[in-house]
């Protein structure tokens, strides 16, 4: 299986691709330099595949490459980032922390 994550901003949503066919999205609100993710879905007919892994790896690596912080308010994306620590650079923190 062919995987592939693009953004599409105009959507405000990161989508993955499984041989040509979407297959999930992670939404986001984008502020400034910080993405929010809101949202993730996988289809059904793609679940316990690992494509919620790869779509949420997929979309951070952009974030990064993007030079900017996440907030992850969706469950799924924060328990992904728990359980991959070297990602937990990205996460936010307020200038107080």
């Amino acid at each position: 299986m062919t995987t592939d994550v693009a953004d599409r901003p105009d959507q405000r949503r990161y989508e993955i691709t499984a041989d040509g066919e979407t297959a999930g999205y992670a939404e986001y609100i984008l502020t400034g330099e910080l993405v929010t993710f809101t949202h993730t879905e996988i289809d059904p007919a793609f679940e316990g595949r690992g494509l919620g892994g790869a779509l949420v790896r997929g979309a951070l690596d952009d974030v990064r490459s993007r030079g900017l912080a996440v907030l992850p308010l969706c469950p799924f994306v924060k328990g992904w980032i728990q359980r991959h620590r070297e990602y937990a650079d990205l996460v936010y923190r307020s200038p107080s922390e």
